[in-house]
């Protein structure tokens, strides 16, 4: 398996600070990049990453807040000065396209790139994009506004050849690949040499949850269970609960207390509101309900491995 990195290039919600931007993120799965929401700013901190423009070719919104998407028309805007041409794919809400649509024919005329839109209906999980190497998946939130969160999956890969039994059954170059797939291997005297005596299991696949914006919602937990790292939203504190309820988001132990359900190994937390100027005591409060949480910042760079 190659590559699988997590990049932040804001954690903030809608209130502006001098702290944050507001919520972006770069997925790069070897070497392929996939954007998940984009607020303002998105491509100045795109340039300050070191991130390629012409290695992304999709962009997944969340919702159509602005502290998600306001950073849009900019960043496709940045693309066309720096002479992308390839086809950008932006998968949103079945309305997005008639929100952007005619702000890119006023703002982004004679476009030398192709801007698609794919709709990704509401509360529902279901497969949104697929190529050989992974399988993206909306999950439902609940939220304000129809909204969805994405589960970004790896899909099994090949199995890994045993370099001395190559060797000791003469396995020519051209059946290798067969044999990374699970066949077994007939010797040229008819033996029939099992698959498990060539290969050992392939890696097991990487999986990543994004799940902003939401309430606490354990209907999330079957779907993201076992995940890699979980991205859940965390805009408030204990002090801050009713106000969680009453908007829809979710606070810090209840972003915890769904990672700990779903048993996954490491919690991401974000989306921060801008009354917290130090987000420690929102880690803290994670942190009692499960240990392996920490805080998104930006410019945190996160290499999911094995």
């Amino acid at each position: 398996m190659g590559k699988f990195e997590v990049n932040i290039l804001g954690c903030g919600s809608a209130l502006p600070t001098a702290r944050h931007y507001p919520s972006t993120q770069i997925l790069n799965i070897r070497d392929n990049l996939f954007m998940i929401d984009c607020g303002e700013g998105a491509q100045i901190q795109f340039r300050r990453m070191r991130l390629k423009f012409t290695r992304l070719g999709h962009i997944f919104l969340s919702h159509l807040h602005g502290d998600h998407c306001f950073g849009l028309i900019g960043m496709i805007s940045t693309f066309a000065l720096v002479g992308r041409t390839g086809e950008l794919v932006i998968h949103a809400h079945p309305q997005a396209e008639q929100v952007f649509r005619p702000q890119l024919d006023f703002f982004c005329r004679d476009l030398p790139f192709t801007v698609r839109f794919e709709p990704v209906l509401p509360n529902r999980t279901e497969v949104i994009y697929e190529d050989k190497s992974i399988r993206v998946r909306s999950l439902p939130m609940i939220h304000r506004v129809p909204c969805s969160g994405f589960l970004f999956e790896e899909k099994v890969g090949m199995r890994h050849l045993l370099g001395d039994m190559m060797s000791f059954y003469n396995v020519p170059v051209y059946r290798r690949a067969a044999i990374k797939a699970g066949e077994d291997f007939v010797t040229s005297d008819g033996r029939i040499i099992p698959n498990s005596y060539l290969t050992t299991p392939a890696d097991p696949p990487l999986r990543y949850a994004y799940c902003s914006d939401t309430a606490y919602n354990e209907a999330l937990l079957p779907i993201i269970e076992g995940v890699d790292l979980l991205y859940h939203e965390a805009t408030f504190g204990d002090d801050a609960e009713a106000l969680a309820k009453e908007t829809c988001h979710s606070t810090a132990r209840q972003a915890a207390i769904i990672a700990r359900k779903a048993g996954v190994k490491q919690l991401l937390l974000g989306h921060f509101s801008a009354r917290y100027e130090n987000e420690r005591q929102l880690l803290e409060q994670a942190r009692e309900e499960f240990a392996p949480s920490f805080l998104a910042r930006e410019e945190l760079k996160i290499i999911l491995g094995r």
